[in-house]
């Protein structure tokens, strides 16, 4: 039988009770894995699963907490990685047929550095295609659902490891971020995500090491979770050169004391169309962080690009680098949305290209006096509840009859400005019961202030005692 009480226990505890004898490695991982074949069936969360290794591991880390060997702060925890993130020996198919029996020959830094904090990897997250899309569905393994309604998404890209999550398979999951792809499974899978400041973990898993959009991040049910994971995997790296030289020495728990604290807010960043229920729990929130000491206050927010055409031109660029010269061979076994994306992105310019530089450029001048005045700025994280499974990113993206963008993309301004961290936790749930998030922006490279925020606001929204109906 699984034990649910032990699969929606917080990492931070689940680690203090191996070190004090009073939880098996073993007990874990055996338990975890049972979840695992409950649900995923239901959810499609999984790509890959190493039952025999993680018990072996198991194993190896009960003796070694029965030795008194000296333990990592990750020790015997169950862990999940992405599908899009090297893991040596283990076949990495970013989603795509065209990688279906790739095997990296090394792990991603952000794998060993967990591995090495005594995880143990459970198995492979369901990612799209290139982690491209808002909606998990891939060519490989098709559609991955939401575990709070098994009719919705969780998001993407990161949406197998949000969906693990929530559904209480694993305590910490790692995902990627280049508009959104932690932060959005993370709202609406009802848990945190947080794309830390960029350079803040190393990203060396794409061809280019100078581009600045791609960030990995924690998703978890608790902002002390998350915190742990920035914690053992945050650090410079000569696999990336554009790592932040002083690695972030957290001190967990994380204190959640915000007062005297000035937060800047916007409900629609100028533009956006929100749903009902996402604003008033975002509304909510803000009255209970005010209610936790802090100052709060509107904030006038305009110019930003509508339809964020030049974020996917740049994104476009990126992929048609590198799969562009896949496509003969490849395109009628691709996901048709990523070849669209390729096809045109091949016909820009180099003007263009550039362009998204001023783009960018913008955005910070837009932001810079918010965060000149306040420690951080809120939004919705996303501006809908999940929406079904069934649907894809073309129906969300266009002007209504108002002149307003309905899109889900609130959370990419903060990846064109990525030295600004950014974290999602849950603000609520709507009526049906789907969760909802506010998105907590930080003053750059000031990831603790945004973890502050978020601590203040989980005893007063109460979501690490949710559990979806899975």
């Amino acid at each position: 039988m699984v034990d649910l009480d032990l699969c929606y226990t917080p990492a931070t505890a689940l680690a203090e009770l191996i070190r004090r004898r009073e939880l098996s490695p073993v007990e874990l991982i055996d338990n975890a894995l049972q979840r695992v074949a409950q649900v995923d069936p239901k959810l499609n969360a999984f790509c890959a699963l190493y039952p025999e290794e993680a018990r072996d591991k198991a194993k190896a880390a009960e003796a070694a907490v029965m030795r008194g060997d000296d333990l990592g702060p990750m020790h015997g925890l169950p862990i999940a990685v992405k599908d899009m993130t090297l893991t040596k020996g283990k076949v990495t198919t970013r989603g795509s047929r065209i990688h279906e029996h790739w095997v990296p020959d090394e792990d991603a830094v952000v794998v060993s550095r967990q591995i090495d904090a005594g995880a143990i990897l459970l198995g492979k997250t369901t990612t799209p295609e290139y982690a491209f899309s808002w909606f998990t569905d891939s060519p490989l393994f098709g559609v991955t659902r939401n575990p709070w309604d098994l009719t919705k998404t969780p998001s993407g890209s990161s949406g197998g490891s949000g969906a693990a999550v929530a559904a209480g398979c694993v305590p910490i999951a790692e995902g990627s971020d280049s508009g959104g792809s932690v932060r959005g499974p993370a709202a609406w899978c009802g848990i945190v995500g947080h794309k830390p400041s960029f350079g803040r973990i190393p990203f060396e898993i794409m061809p280019s090491l100078f581009d600045q959009s791609w960030h990995f991040g924690p998703i978890a049910r608790t902002v002390d979770d998350a915190a742990l994971f920035l914690d053992v995997t945050n650090g410079p790296h000569e696999a990336d050169i554009q790592t932040l030289p002083e690695p972030l020495d957290l001190a967990i728990p994380i204190d959640g004391d915000v007062r005297g604290l000035s937060l800047g807010w916007s409900l629609d960043l100028g533009y956006q169309t929100i749903d009902d229920e996402v604003a008033a729990n975002f509304m909510i929130a803000l009255d209970a962080l005010r209610n936790a000491g802090a100052r709060v206050e509107e904030v006038a927010i305009s110019g930003l690009p509508t339809r964020l055409d030049p974020r996917w031109c740049q994104g476009g660029i990126y992929y048609a680098v590198m799969l562009g010269d896949k496509l003969d061979e490849w395109a009628d076994r691709m996901d048709p949305g990523l070849v669209a994306l390729i096809r045109k992105a091949l016909t820009k310019d180099g003007l263009t290209v550039k362009s998204t530089e001023l783009m960018r450029s913008e955005h910070w001048a837009i932001f810079r006096p918010v965060f000149e005045r306040y420690d951080a700025f809120l939004c919705p994280t996303m501006p809908i509840p999940a929406p079904d499974a069934s649907m894809d990113d073309s129906d969300f993206d266009y002007i209504d009859e108002k002149g307003r963008y309905r899109g889900i993309e609130m959370t990419a301004h903060f990846n064109q400005i990525p030295q600004c961290p950014a974290l999602s936790v849950p603000s609520g749930r709507t009526a049906a019961g789907l969760p909802t998030a506010i998105q907590i922006v930080g003053r750059r490279h000031d990831d603790l202030t945004a973890l502050r925020i978020g601590k203040a606001l989980e005893p007063r929204i109460g979501w690490p005692a949710w559990r979806p109906p899975i």
